[in-house]
């Protein structure tokens, strides 16, 4: 019990959580709930509404544990909760927890009002008792209904239980307090005003007991309690038409409350959430690009090729004029591809003057036209799906790409041909793509190839290819691409070395070229469109959030970049800003706490998190152990969570409220 009264009255503490006991002539049972109470908090107001029995006394004996509101005449439960509220917001609390004092509420459920805070934050929460089980009078089992009908008609909300008094109120999120009546019809109004201003009403199982009828203290004055219900309804009908409706539509629009369900046709394919969710831009730009390519394919290289190479016999000239023409469609393409222009880099001026083998790792389908664009005279070791395609088959025939499938016996005689007549060879050793853009294990097949043939390398290295356009994906994403062209190495560099060896030295080289591009060009603002496709269609409010952060990461990017070890994010929000520092910062291991239930399950669902990013549902001040004592490594994102830690000097991004 120690041990979970620290846990929870730290929590407490952390947020700013009360409980408030207002009480009338409760004397049989103000202690026992007081005394409960505080097995869990010792933040407790009670209220003595102007009680003639001996409550004062019980109270006065708990001396500094509570604090105390008390005056002389009973005002009705309505001005207990406005005063108690008062004094709440006085000692600085932002909730407050009310609760009976008859007894008939566990104080041992107040963790679950706690818990419900943490997670819906500015919410009220209200404990949903199940009566049927309980020996209820029939008066009061009425009252209950008819209160549930007339929340329903004035609201356009369903509650199973608007009577209950064990509930949680934000107290910086209260409204209609000046027109609260006295009595307890009071909890009642202060529903319906929260609903027509746009506060979410959250219900919790909680139990209930009810003594034996004889046993029971009751207030409730059948005839004058429903007149004055009665009236009341009659007020708020009218003023749910006059205020209720227009505030609750301005409220729905200015928090963003419409369309806040996932578009599922846009972000989950065959039941699986995309990693990537199709939007209207990437639509645009598949198609953009498709059109050109189709254009490129059938209406001018398929004619061009029928014109020269099927009903006139082919020549050097027809062939290194279609390579011409291939080499500046590829820059062409190269240049203008939506949404990610290629940028070449040649810092020892290869010019391919003298032919070689060329490697490359390989990461899209539009590596060919990538690497086709730096000079006219490649050839292209291609596999069998390229070679019989057809909408490009035969234009790839007559440029002389040759299909890996024929064997290197069959394929040498050609390829020697064609580099004694200036051709470089493009080999991607791989052979496949990985979906992660990782380097896969090199084959011997291209070393073996550049030893026949007596050939220097020429290494390459593609970066963001795979990501603009990955394995498994048919929409062109938003990122730009890069091809470094590495120094040449003479033929016989490695001597003797076996070809198991050589291709594992190449590999290496390329992957720590690789490595270093990353490094240098996968800022946060690099994966700004990925992070926004992760995120789109999935509620409005969740992608206007979304973009709300991105738009600020020029303020703050150098704050999540080039780290390592361990990174904290507390309040971590939907988690837009955690899973840019993990995709920029591999090598560091991100800890996001999320609070908020919704939020949590926004950022917890989100498809193909990197591995280095760990998510906390944080609740309890317990919850944050996991950070060192003393730890300045961590980033923390709104101001409601700086006084807790502020003895860890925390960077504060200011973005999520």
């Amino acid at each position: 019990m120690e041990l979970e009264y620290r846990n929870i009255n730290a929590t407490m503490r952390s947020h700013n959580i009360c409980v408030l006991v207002p009480t009338y002539n409760n004397a049989g049972t103000v202690a026992d709930v007081v005394n409960e109470i505080l097995n869990y908090t010792s933040h407790v107001i009670v209220v003595n509404d102007g009680s003639t029995d001996n409550t004062a006394e019980i109270l006065a004996a708990f001396g500094n544990k509570i604090q105390l509101v008390t005056y002389k005449e009973n005002q009705g439960k309505g001005t207990a909760l406005k005063r108690g509220f008062k004094k709440a917001v006085e000692l600085g609390y932002d909730y407050a927890i009310t609760i009976d004092s008859d007894g008939q509420h566990y104080p041992s459920d107040i963790p679950l009002f706690v818990k419900a805070i943490v997670e819906n934050p500015g919410c009220i929460i209200i404990g949903e008792r199940d009566l049927s089980n309980v020996d209820i009078n029939v008066k009061s089992s009425f009252a209950n209904k008819f209160s549930n009908f007339w929340f329903a008609v004035q609201t356009g909300r369903r509650l199973n239980d608007t009577q209950t008094g064990f509930r949680a109120y934000p107290l910086k999120n209260m409204y209609g307090l000046s027109l609260l009546t006295s009595r307890y019809e009071a909890e009642l109004e202060l529903l319906v005003f929260a609903a027509w201003n746009g506060v979410d009403i959250i219900p919790i199982p909680i139990r209930v007991y009810y003594p034996p009828q004889s046993q029971r203290v009751s207030h409730f004055r059948p005839t004058l309690d429903f007149t004055r219900i009665s009236i009341l309804n009659t007020v708020l009908c009218f003023g749910a038409v006059l205020y209720g409706l227009p505030a609750r539509f301005i409220n729905c629009i200015k928090h963003r409350k419409f369309f806040r369900n996932e578009f599922k046709p846009f972000v989950y394919k065959t039941g699986k959430p995309r990693e990537a969710s199709v939007t209207i831009g990437r639509i645009f730009r598949s198609l953009y690009a498709l059109s050109h390519f189709i254009f490129w394919s059938l209406f001018v290289f398929k004619p061009f090729v029928g014109l020269n190479f099927n009903l006139t016999a082919p020549d050097e000239r027809k062939r290194l004029r279609l390579h011409r023409m291939l080499q500046r469609i590829s820059v062409f393409f190269s240049k203008n591809f939506p949404g990610g222009k290629v940028r070449f880099e040649n810092p020892h001026n290869e010019s391919f003057s003298k032919p070689a083998m060329i490697i490359a790792n390989h990461q899209s389908h539009l590596d060919l036209p990538i690497i086709m664009s730096v000079h006219e005279k490649l050839i292209f070791l291609t596999n069998d799906w390229v070679w019989n395609n057809r909408f490009f088959g035969d234009i790839i025939h007559q440029a002389e790409f040759i299909p890996v499938s024929s064997g290197i016996e069959t394929i040498l005689p050609h390829l020697k041909n064609l580099t004694a007549r200036g051709f470089s060879i493009v080999v991607f050793p791989e052979g496949t793509r990985s979906a992660d853009c990782s380097i896969l294990r090199f084959h011997q097949g291209a070393f073996h190839l550049a030893n026949e043939l007596e050939l220097d390398i020429v290494p390459m290295v593609i970066h963001g290819a795979g990501h603009y356009l990955p394995k498994n994906d048919f929409l062109l994403r938003k990122n730009p691409q890069t091809l470094r062209i590495l120094k040449r190495i003479p033929y016989g560099t490695f001597g003797d070395m076996l070809l198991r060896k050589q291709a594992s030295a190449y590999r290496k080289l390329i992957t720590d070229e690789y490595n270093i591009m990353s490094r240098d060009i996968e800022k946060p603002s690099y994966f700004k469109s990925l992070v926004l496709y992760k995120y789109a269609w999935r509620g409005f409010d969740t992608v206007a959030k979304c973009k709300h952060i991105l738009s600020c990461l020029p303020d703050f990017e150098h704050l999540i970049s080039g780290l390592d070890g361990n990174i904290y994010f507390l309040n971590a929000g939907i988690g837009v800003i955690p899973l840019l520092c993990a995709l920029a910062n591999k090598h560091a291991n991100i800890y996001a706490f999320v609070e908020n239930s919704r939020e949590y399950q926004i950022f917890s669902t989100t498809a193909k998190l990197p591995e280095n990013l760990h998510i906390i549902h944080a609740i309890w001040d317990d919850d944050y152990k996991i950070i060192p004592a003393g730890s300045k490594n961590f980033v923390i994102q709104s101001e409601n969570l700086m006084q807790r830690f502020s003895a860890l000097s925390p960077v504060h991004i200011p973005l999520e409220s």
